[in-house]
Order: C-alpha cells, then sequence, then structure tokens
C-alpha cells in the first residue's frame, strides 16, 4: 500500500473532496433509511405487533388485493378459520378509524378490536373488558391520561383500563379494546379479519390469508411509501457508484505514468491492483464513517419529531451498501491498472 498512501498524501486535497462527497451520500442514504424504517413502523407496528402466524381477510374480487379498510367477515369467522387442520388458534379482529375525545382534546385514533392475547404488553392496569379500552403509552402522554379516567370513542363514554406499549396503523395512535367492545363502537354486528396461529387456513370458505408480514400491505398507503422510499435509496446508491467509479477512472488515467514505472521495475500486475483497491477502500470506508457518524448524530434529533429508526440495521446496512457500491465502481475503473503496459504507457506520457 506504499503507493497508496504517498498518492493519498499528495492529493490530499482531491481526496478529501471525493470523501466528502462520499460521506455526504452516506448521510442521506443513513437518513432516508431511518425514515423509510420509521415510517413502515409508523404504518404496521400494530400489525407487526400481533403474536400471530397468519391473517384471513375478506377474499377480494377481481384484482384487488386484500385490505383492512374494506374486509368484511361474519362475526362466526374466528370459529371456521379455528376449525381448518393445522390452525391451533383463531382470535376475531376488528380494525376501524375514529376519534377520541378526552379533557386533554380531540385526536383520531385507529380502534382495534380483538382479545387480550393480541394487545402488545400491559405496562400498567389490565386488560379491558365491557366498556372498557386499553391506550399506547404515547397516545396516553400525549392527551394527559392515565388508567381509570373515562374517554369518548367513537361518541361513547369507555374507562381506560390500561396502557400499553406503543404502536401504531396507518400513522395513527391505536386504542384497543374487547372485540365486542368494538362492534358497539364501531356500530356493526360483523369483523374486520381473524388472526390465528399454526396453519394458513388455506381451506377456509370466503377469505384469503396471509401471513402477518404479508398483511402489511393490507394497511393503505404502505407499499407504495416503502417503494417510494426504497426506490429513491437505490437511486442514491447506483449514484455514489458512478461518481466513485468516475473518480477513479481520472485518478488511474492520471497516474498512467507512474503505475508504467512501477511495472518497468519489475511490479507485478496483483501488487498494482491491490494497491488501487486498497487506496479506494480507505477514501470509501472514511467517507462513509464520517456520513454515517453525522446521520446518527441527526437521526438522534429527528427521532424527536418525525417517525425515525436509528438502530444497528439503519445505521450498518446502509454504511456497508454505500461501501460496498463504492467498491464496485472503483473496482470498474481500476481494471485496466492490471492490463497496463510500460513501454505503452511511457511512450504516451512523452
Amino acid at each position: 500500500m506504499f503507493i497508496a498512501v504517498r498518492d493519498l498524501r499528495f492529493a490530499r486535497g482531491r481526496f478529501a473532496l471525493l470523501g466528502t462527497v462520499i460521506a455526504l451520500m452516506t448521510l442521506m442514504v443513513v437518513l432516508l433509511t431511518g425514515l423509510t424504517a420509521g415510517l413502515g413502523a409508523a404504518s404496521v407496528s400494530a400489525v407487526a405487533a400481533l403474536p400471530v402466524d397468519h391473517v384471513s381477510f375478506q377474499q377480494p374480487t377481481d384484482s384487488q388485493q386484500v385490505s383492512f379498510a374494506t374486509s368484511t367477515l361474519p362475526a362466526d369467522s374466528a370459529a371456521t378459520v379455528a376449525a381448518q387442520p393445522g390452525v391451533t388458534a383463531a382470535w376475531p379482529l376488528g380494525v376501524s378509524t375514529t376519534r377520541l375525545q378526552a379533557d386533554g382534546g380531540a385526536t383520531t385514533v385507529t380502534l382495534i378490536g380483538g382479545a387480550p392475547e393480541l394487545y402488545p404488553a400491559v405496562r400498567q392496569g389490565r386488560a379491558p373488558s365491557g366498556a372498557e379500552v386499553a391506550l399506547t403509552a404515547d397516545l396516553a402522554e400525549a392527551q394527559s391520561l392515565s388508567v381509570g379516567d373515562l374517554v369518548a370513542v367513537g361518541g361513547q363514554r369507555v374507562m381506560v383500563a390500561a396502557v400499553v406499549a406503543t404502536t401504531s396503523f396507518n400513522h395513527l395512535p391505536v386504542v384497543y379494546a374487547p372485540i365486542s367492545t368494538w362492534q358497539d363502537l364501531a356500530r356493526t354486528d360483523s369483523i374486520t379479519a381473524v388472526a390465528s396461529t399454526g396453519g394458513d387456513a388455506a381451506g377456509a370458505a370466503g377469505v384469503t390469508t396471509v401471513s402477518r408480514d404479508e398483511a402489511f400491505t393490507a394497511v393503505g398507503g404502505y407499499a407504495s411509501e416503502q417503494g417510494s422510499l426504497n426506490l429513491m435509496r437505490g437511486l442514491l446508491l447506483a449514484v455514489s457508484a458512478l461518481v466513485v467509479g468516475a473518480f477513479f477512472t481520472v485518478w488511474t488515467m492520471q497516474r498512467g505514468p507512474d503505475l508504467a514505472v512501477v511495472r518497468a521495475l519489475g511490479g507485478s500486475r496483483g501488487y498494482l491492483l491491490r494497491d488501487a483497491l486498497a487506496q479506494a477502500g480507505i477514501v470509501l470506508l472514511v467517507g462513509a464513517a464520517v456520513g454515517a457518524g453525522a446521520a446518527t448524530g441527526l437521526g438522534v434529533v429527528a427521532a424527536r419529531v418525525v417517525p425515525f429508526v436509528l438502530d444497528a440495521t439503519t445505521i450498518a446496512v446502509p454504511l456497508a451498501a454505500m461501501v460496498a457500491v463504492g467498491a464496485l465502481g472503483a473496482a470498474f475503473s481500476v481494471r485496466r491498472v492490471s492490463t497496463v503496459d510500460p513501454l505503452t504507457a511511457l511512450g504516451a506520457a512523452r
């Protein structure tokens, strides 16, 4: 790596500029990854928290997709699903959008009806029964509510029996209630879906069963939102590979005479190739690490005001992706190093 380190010192201005560009792109990719994960969680964390294997919806017509917003099943559908071979347990599930009115003001919430087994971990109180509900921790804090308080949900007075771990559905805070209470508040005798464990209930008539994770796409707007954000991440990574590749292509051309001298002195092609890739790797690692560090700091601030997930996955994965695509671009640009002919290169430099 002697030549690589020497070049880094000699042309530190140019390498500093490239490192800054890599850092900025890494910053954008990491922030976009955290925002993508945060918006995804804000849409489907209530579904992801369900301790089930499958969710059965009303069978859609034509080319329509299953959806929590349009699915309506008879109340006895849970028993039908539970009777299918391989299904170990099944619970009716109700999902609707309504208003919660408290002394702290009114807010739009997603009301989820189901058995206590489907609720997130209880932090305060007990599982609700009758005309009672459970609030997620963020909603209780925002509305200054606690166990025992009375609130109006869907225009009816109910008591807060528990505060559970925070989840959200379609970017709305969640209120949990027994299925009978949900039916009263939603003014319906039907249910939305059936959550089950064990088999996939493929033989149940009138329903379409998907895995819990596949049910994410049944939340309105989730698929299009995630698709748009992931497309932007992919484009940023592609641009990063092109920028790094273009820089090292030009740099390799400028170093032609120096590389020819090394070849004429007996340097092997493998030595030159390893040296060039090591040089690219140093710049990529330093630039990406600086960008990821800056993104971590900004992410801590962003998480306080917008849906943003800051963890090892949202930092390490985009960091590794940036280094990988940058190294790929650099590898294509420096491949001519391994085929440089010393006589031709020295003659071209005259």
